[in-house]
């Protein structure tokens, strides 16, 4: 097997993340690090053995030896990296959100359609273990029509550290919405198996993080001014083809019992599930009771549970992407459709295609 040679881009808190699960394919191998902060940069490369370390990204995309890269950067610099990546003739793992709006992710396409490279957005919660359960059981029957999904991800007091790029609107285009609820949406409409979203319905509050309330700690950004002006509470009703509804909702910060829940539960005509804990609910033959069960086993479309394996997989021809470009640019649609209904008071309704 042939080695695809790696180069990650951003050296930030989700930075391992991406490092391990490019160590985890075996045909794939870590050249290079870029960072603008080189005591990041040079951390990371020590921790994961990398040779080459580059204080800016524009160096490793002229690296002739990179094939591919992966993409952990604020949000702001997600659209203009990916596509001098794609010029560069780099394939591309990009971490969520795909952009800072939908304009900007149009032209990510676009880049990616004209370079003829493998381009993915990573939306890693697709390939964990109980989220492919799940899958497994809508493909085989099990839920019959599913007719409407509530997918959530709520913290008591989890946004990102104080002072960072994750609260200032024009670096990261939004907050807990962009930040986490990304994940759950992305989730719902793959679980659903129905990205033809009609309509959407949102709402979006900020009552805390400006209060200077709520941080949770993450980020290695370095703390500027305490500027928190994005959502710490957002979410919405989304109408889909068929008739199907979603309801989301995600917060870093609110009054709850729980620290910490988050889950997709599915609703269909011949059973229900929930992800986290993975679980199937259904009627007894013949109304003689009702059964909760935690499916077990199976076998796994993807057995590494890793996105950065399907990426590689798909470069080396072994394995279609599983995230594609049409259902991450829908996805950014309705993160701005939920920001530009939570402003207006008014549904936003998608032209139909």
């Amino acid at each position: 097997m042939r080695k695809v040679k790696v180069g990650m881009i951003g050296a930030g808190a989700i930075a391992p993340s991406h490092c391990q699960g490019i160590r985890l394919h075996p045909g794939a191998e870590l050249v290079a690090v870029a960072d603008v902060s080189k005591e990041r940069a040079s951390a990371l490369a020590h921790e994961f053995h990398i040779d080459r370390v580059y204080g800016d990204p524009a160096e490793l995309l002229r690296d002739p030896d990179i094939e591919a890269v992966s993409v952990a950067l604020p949000n702001f610099l997600h659209a203009s990296t990916a596509i001098g990546a794609l010029q560069a003739g780099k394939h591309v793992l990009l971490e969520k959100p795909f952009a800072m709006s939908v304009a900007e992710a149009t032209e990510v396409v676009a880049a990616a359609k004209k370079s003829g490279k493998i381009f993915t957005v990573g939306m890693n919660q697709r390939f964990t273990r109980e989220a492919q359960t799940v899958r497994a059981l809508r493909e085989r029957g099990a839920l019959g029509e599913i007719y409407h999904a509530k997918a959530y991800w709520c913290r008591r007091a989890g946004a990102p550290k104080f002072g960072t790029w994750f609260l200032h609107k024009k670096r990261s285009g939004g907050g807990a919405l962009l930040d986490i609820g990304v994940h759950m949406l992305d989730l719902a409409l793959s679980l659903m198996d129905n990205f033809a979203v009609e309509t959407v319905s949102g709402f979006s509050y900020l009552k805390f993080g400006n209060r200077g309330l709520g941080e949770g700690g993450w980020g290695k950004s370095d703390a500027e001014e305490h500027l928190f002006d994005v959502d710490d509470f957002s979410g919405g009703l989304l109408r889909l083809a068929g008739g199907a509804t979603l309801l989301l909702e995600v917060s870093w910060i609110r009054h709850q019992a729980d620290a910490d829940r988050h889950d997709v539960e599915l609703f269909g005509t011949e059973g229900g599930a929930s992800v986290y804990p993975t679980r199937l609910f259904k009627f007894l033959p013949e109304g003689s009771g009702y059964q909760i069960v935690e499916p077990k086993g199976g076998e796994l479309r993807y057995s590494h549970c890793n996105r950065h394996c399907n990426w590689i997989d798909a470069i080396l021809g072994e394995a279609p992407l599983e995230a594609t470009l049409e259902q991450a640019l829908m996805i950014q649609r309705v993160l701005d459709a939920l920001y530009e209904s939570a402003a207006s008071g008014r549904e936003v309704v998608f032209a139909k295609r």
